[in-house]
């Protein structure tokens, strides 16, 4: 592979690499920690082995129980160091055959390997072995425990899998089902050997290495190869020692193991957190959202408050004089409510009665209904994660509500400018009554005490004194009622007015703490969909 193939696939692997982390971050606390944590751990084996030598390629011989495996791995690499008979009855440690040691110490390191012994030049590997490292494992069906792990450890960490059956047990459910199949993103750095073909007639060699292929094929390691070959017969060994030099030389098994790997985590990220997108936030469910908090809120006990508060203050300004002053005893509603300013003093609280069981009710009921219709069509674990989101300042809600509704203006001090016209003509009108019941009164006065009465102007023949308490007292009702429709009028506006501002407050609280955590989790739940498409 040339250094640009090479330099191009790596700058491909740092970038899934980093999508699949992105990926586990976003996760975190939402997905199942077991999912969460083999991503990290393909993460941490991709950190280690890309900090090590780039120019060796560990080529893992994998086996059950009388495979054949040593006796293939000394075939190969030329050598009779995994004598089974003599030296090593079974195969209980890892043993590395080293082409080209220089840079390979640390790389043994961190896959355990302390039976380290240097490779010997043979055919097809000659030329090419240079930055070569093959592995004979302990057999992954083995009694013994601790093998097994190493086994299952060495599995994740090598660069290329070479899976070593023979004919007696190549169809193993058992080997498939765990141990093959569980590789079978892996089929860019994986090799298939059907070992002991010398114990078959010629003429079966082919369909026993057919009805493997079929087997990898429903395994997902359809386009793996079988190789059959002998360790007794050298059948074969000189094509899989060209197979192994081949991936020595391109340089390219590391890459394309981690990016495997890669896939798998993304996958099993993938499948903790299901499928399916969040429906998000639309306008008709803030809407809904609002109108239930204010229904908690008391808005509609502050709007009615603002209706009767505007009435009262109409009548202060625009009665009839002589009884206006009683409504000086009338409780402001405004006020009582603690929602009437005065000068620039702030208010930070109302007197609006606390949120009771069924204001709480309605209160869970709307945010529950906003998280249900955000999140619908996400699934579950993300799910739970927006619900989560919605109720995250749930315990703050009714107090900031509180706070939203105490600073909305409602113009309370606000006057009509009707207001001063009218109180003008009602003192107007009260005078003239006043003066026309003087004026009778001295003449009634004068009669009684037998003196002189002048006669009284008349317009059209009315007397004018009767003129003026008539006028004064049908203009006064005429005020009175009139002021009446439109002090109605106005406070019918100015809820209206109050109604729109207490739910612009209401509305930007229930932006603040309740629609903006839903968006940040759908923004979160959507960008680790994109991280994990990214890293796969």
């Amino acid at each position: 592979m040339s250094r640009h193939r090479v330099a191009r696939t790596e700058s491909s692997l740092a970038r899934r690499l980093e999508a699949l982390n992105e990926a586990r971050e976003l996760g975190e606390g939402r997905l199942a920690d077991a999912a969460l944590q083999r991503a990290y751990d393909v993460l941490e084996r991709a950190s280690s082995r890309r900090s090590l030598s780039a120019d060796h390629t560990v080529v893992g011989f994998f086996g059950a129980t009388g495979s054949g495996k040593s006796s293939l791995f000394n075939a190969v690499a030329g050598t009779d160091a995994a004598r089974v008979a003599v030296r090593r009855p079974t195969t209980s440690e890892p043993l590395a055959m080293v082409w080209g040691a220089a840079g390979s110490a640390p790389l043994l390191d961190w896959l355990e390997i302390t039976d380290r012994r240097e490779g010997t030049p043979v055919p097809e590997l000659a030329d090419d072995a240079g930055g070569l490292v093959l592995l004979d494992l302990p057999d992954f069906d083995s009694v013994q425990l601790a093998n097994r792990e190493t086994v299952a450890r060495l599995a994740g960490q090598v660069d290329v899998l070479v899976w070593v059956v023979d004919p007696q047990k190549y169809a193993d459910a058992a080997i498939h089902n765990d141990f093959i199949r569980p590789f079978s993103t892996h089929a860019a750095v994986t090799l298939v050997v059907l070992n002991q073909i010398d114990r078959l007639a010629p003429a079966e060699v082919a369909p026993v290495t057919e009805s493997l292929a079929a087997i990898l094929d429903r395994d997902g390691l359809a386009k793996v190869t079988v190789l059959p070959v002998s360790a007794v017969t050298g059948t074969g060994i000189r094509e899989l020692r060209g197979r192994v030099a081949a991936v020595a030389r391109a340089k390219a098994a590391q890459s394309a193991r981690l990016a495997a790997d890669v896939v798998v985590a993304a996958r099993d990220l993938g499948e903790a957190s299901g499928a399916g997108d969040a429906a998000g936030v639309h306008q008709e469910d803030r809407k809904a959202l609002v109108r239930g908090l204010e229904q908690a809120a008391h808005v509609e006990t502050v709007v009615s408050a603002v209706r009767a508060s505007h009435r009262l203050d109409a009548t202060r300004q625009t009665g009839w004089p002589v009884t206006r002053w009683l409504s000086r005893f009338r409780k402001d509603p405004l006020r009582r409510l603690s929602l009437r300013r005065e000068g620039d003093s702030g208010v930070n609280r109302t007197s609006l009665p606390p949120a009771g069981v069924a204001e709480q009710a309605q209160l869970d009921s709307a945010v529950r209904t906003f998280a249900e219709a955000a999140s619908e069509g996400s699934p579950g674990p993300w799910r739970a994660a927006i619900r989560a989101a919605a109720r995250s300042n749930r315990p703050g809600l009714p107090d900031a509500l509180d706070q939203a509704v105490a600073a909305t203006d409602v113009k309370a001090n606000a006057r009509a400018w009707w207001w001063p016209v009218f109180s003008i003509f009602q003192w107007l009108a009260l005078f003239a009554a006043v003066a026309g019941l003087g004026w009778l009164g001295v003449l009634a006065l004068l009669g009684y005490f037998q003196m002189p009465v002048p006669a009284a102007p008349r317009v059209e023949g009315w007397p004018v004194p009767t003129l003026l308490v008539a006028a004064g007292v049908v203009l006064g009702i005429f005020l009175a009622v009139t002021s009446k429709f439109l002090a109605a009028a106005g406070a019918r506006g100015r809820a209206r007015l109050a109604r729109k501002r207490l739910r612009e407050n209401v509305g930007a609280t229930a932006e603040t703490l309740v629609v903006e955590p839903v968006e940040a989790e759908i923004a979160r739940y959507r960008a680790f969909r994109n991280a994990l498409a990214a890293a796969q």
